[in-house]
C-alpha cells in the first residue's frame, strides 16, 4: 500500500521546491515567475524512521526499505483555474487519484519571488478550495439521473450525487460534510467513484522564512484558528532550510537540525501528519534479508497486513509472529524474545498496532 499526495497551491508558494526538497533531487523546475512548473512532476520519496536502523543492527543487515510516498506536483492554480485561467486546470485529473491533498500555503516574505496572486495563507485557501469546488460541480453536472427500470443502487449513486453538490454550492468542501450524509461508508465509496478532489482529505503546509521557521512550528494552533482547520493537519516548513538539508548525509541532517533547534525535518513532520490524516500506520519486518517498513490502515487484521506484502499472503495466513518495537529492541531479536516469553502468536482475528514487528507464516 503507497501513501499518495497531490501538492496544491497558488503560483510562486513554494510548492516546487518542497517538492525538490522532499524527493532529494532536482525534478520540478523552481523559479521565481509563474506556471514554471507545466508539465505535472510525480515522485516517490522516502519516509523517514529512525527505527529502520536500529532493527538493521539488530538483525545484521545493510539492506533497510522505508515505507513511501507519492507526491504529485501540479502547475500553480489561479482564481479562475475551473473556467481555463491560468494553466492549472487542465492538470486537476493528475492528483484525482491521490489519497489526500497538499495545501502549500506562503507566508515567507523574500520580495524577490512575485507572488502571483498571493495575498495571505487563509485567503490563499479559499481561492485554492473554489476552485476545487467549481472543478467538482463540474464533474457532478455531467452526471445523468437515471430513469426507468435501472439497478436500484443508481439511484442511491444519483441520490449522493445530489447531496455532493448541494455541499459544494453552499461553498464547503465534500470531506466536512462525508459524516453528515446519513451512511459515511457509501458516501466515501461514491466521492471516490467520481474522482472529487474535494473529498480528499486536506493537509496544510505553511512555508515560512528560514530565521522565522522554529517559532512558527511552535504557533500550529495559531494557523489552525487562522484556516479553520484541526492542528493535526498543519505542517510548518521552509523549503528553502528543506532544500538545504536534502543535499546532506543523514548524519549531517542531524546536526544541521540540531543547529537549527530542530528534531524532525519537514519531511518527517509531513510524513507524521499525513499518516494521521489518512488514520494510517506502518508494521515493520526484520531480517537477515532486509529491514522494511510497511503502510496499512489503522484497524487493519494481521491477514490483511500480510496480504500488503503479497496478495497470496491474506488468503494463506497461518498465523503472526509478533512483537513490539521496543521490546525487540530491548531483548535483541527474535532470539533473545523467545527466551523471556515476548514473542506473541497472533491469529486472523488479531487487529495490527503501529510499530509492531512481524513475521507471518504462510501456507501453500
Amino acid at each position: 500500500m503507497s501513501l499518495s499526495i497531490g501538492i496544491v497551491g497558488l503560483p510562486n508558494v513554494g510548492k516546487s521546491t518542497l517538492f525538490n526538497a522532499l524527493l532529494k533531487k532536482q525534478v520540478a523546475l523552481a523559479a521565481n515567475y509563474p506556471f514554471a512548473t507545466i508539465e505535472p512532476n510525480t515522485g516517490i520519496a522516502e519516509v523517514p524512521d529512525k527505527r529502520l536502523a536500529v532493527l538493521a543492527e539488530i538483525a545484521k543487515t545493510t539492506v533497510i526499505k522505508p515505507a513511501v510516498v507519492e507526491f504529485t506536483d501540479i502547475a500553480g492554480l489561479v482564481r479562475g483555474a475551473s473556467k481555463g485561467e491560468g494553466l492549472g486546470n487542465q492538470f486537476l485529473s493528475h492528483i484525482r487519484e491521490t489519497d489526500s491533498i497538499c495545501h502549500v500555503l506562503r507566508e515567507f516574505t523574500d520580495k524577490n519571488v512575485i507572488r502571483e496572486g498571493a495575498v495571505s495563507a487563509d485567503e490563499d485557501l479559499e481561492t485554492i478550495r473554489t476552485e476545487l469546488q467549481l472543478a467538482d460541480l463540474s464533474t457532478l453536472e455531467k452526471q445523468r439521473q437515471p430513469k426507468g427500470g435501472v439497478d436500484k443502487e443508481l439511484f442511491v449513486r444519483w441520490d449522493y450525487v445530489e447531496k455532493f453538490r448541494k455541499t459544494l454550492e453552499e461553498g464547503r468542501m465534500v470531506e466536512a460534510d462525508l459524516a453528515s450524509y446519513g451512511d459515511e461508508d457509501s458516501a466515501k465509496k461514491y466521492a471516490k467513484e467520481l474522482n472529487l478532489l474535494t473529498a480528499k482529505p486536506e493537509i496544510f503546509v505553511i512555508n515560512v522564512d528560514e530565521d522565522s521557521l522554529k517559532d512558527e512550528i511552535k504557533e500550529v494552533k495559531k494557523w489552525a484558528d487562522k484556516l479553520k482547520v484541526e492542528e493535526k493537519q498543519i505542517v510548518v516548513v521552509s523549503a528553502k532550510i528543506e532544500s538545504e538539508i536534502a543535499v546532506l548525509s543523514v548524519e549531517d541532517q542531524v546536526l544541521y537540525l540540531a543547529e537549527l533547534g530542530l528534531e524532525e525535518s519537514g519531511l518527517e513532520r509531513l510524513a507524521k501528519v499525513a499518516y494521521e490524516t489518512l488514520h494510517l500506520q506502518s508494521f515493520l519486518t526484520a531480517g537477515e534479508l532486509e529491514v522494511r517498513a510497511w503502510t496499512i490502515k489503522q484497524g487493519m487484521t494481521a491477514p490483511q497486513a500480510a496480504g500488503v506484502i503479497h496478495t497470496d499472503f491474506e488468503k494463506h495466513f497461518i498465523t503472526a509472529r509478533t512483537t513490539s518495537y521496543d521490546d525487540f529492541v530491548t531483548y535483541k531479536g527474535w532470539g533473545g524474545l523467545k527466551e523471556v516469553g515476548k514473542v506473541r502468536q497472533e491469529g486472523r482475528g488479531y487487529v495490527m498496532r503501529d510499530g509492531d514487528v512481524v513475521e507471518f507464516m504462510i501456507g501453500k
